[in-house]
């Protein structure tokens, strides 16, 4: 009996084990969509992931096109830098498909500054110029690289990542996502410009500054 049973529990636990690694690889990307297209409707109730869908009869040719990204933005603020964003947010036809894409312009020594896409992997292509890519991973290991013009850098998912303009002129570049919707998260706003504001005491003790140290910083980023 005991011969019988052992077999029966190593098929149990690998079922168990294929049933996590399918639970983990589909929470990893946005759910499959469930039909052909499902078109955001902004005016209808959210549900709790993506948007609600319009009905079909009123999908028009349009709701699958944008020029969200068509255009170069202005890149006059201290960072140099400027980002487009064709999310679900902006481009209805993209709701329930997992894909997004965001133009990015960056002046001459412009900065992406270090931030991270919870929901997304994000994979650069520069169209123009040459720019620095570089992420952190767990190990606080920078993984960084000049790209140039049709050349690609991915960057995995949630990690902290920046993009600098290296070259001479002006440089542009699009980051694509596997996620209607990838969040951004930029640390520096996120501890020195929140709101309601981030206690002092967690802010001096995590960056061992003085409390006039970080109103200092603070100031610097309060226009954000």
């Amino acid at each position: 009996m005991a011969s019988a049973a052992a077999p029966a529990r190593s098929s149990l636990v690998l079922r168990v084990l294929l049933l996590l690694a399918a639970a983990v690889a589909g929470a990893l990307s946005d759910p499959t969509p469930l039909q052909d297209f499902c078109v955001a409707d902004p005016q209808a109730a959210a549900p709790l992931a993506g948007l609600a869908c319009k009905p079909q009869s009123a999908v028009e040719d349009d709701d699958f096109f944008s020029r969200a990204i068509a255009s170069a933005a202005s890149t006059a603020n201290p960072f140099g830098v400027n980002s487009t964003r064709a999310t679900v947010a902006t481009f209805p036809g993209l709701n329930t498909l997992g894909v997004s894409i965001t133009r990015v312009d960056l002046a001459p020594g412009g900065l992406n500054p270090p931030h991270s896409h919870p929901r997304a992997s994000e994979l650069v292509m520069v169209l123009r110029g040459e720019v620095m890519v570089g992420f952190t991973s767990g190990a606080n290991r920078l993984y960084s690289k000049v790209v140039r013009e049709n050349e690609l850098f991915v960057v995995p998912r949630a990690l902290q990542h920046f993009q600098l303009n290296t070259g001479a002129g002006d440089a542009v570049f699009v980051a694509m996502f596997d996620s209607q919707s990838p969040g951004v998260v930029t640390p520096t706003f996120a501890m020195f410009a929140t709101k309601p504001a981030m206690p002092m005491e967690v802010l001096t003790k995590t960056f061992l500054m003085g409390e006039d140290e970080v109103s200092a910083m603070k100031s610097k980023f309060a226009g954000f």
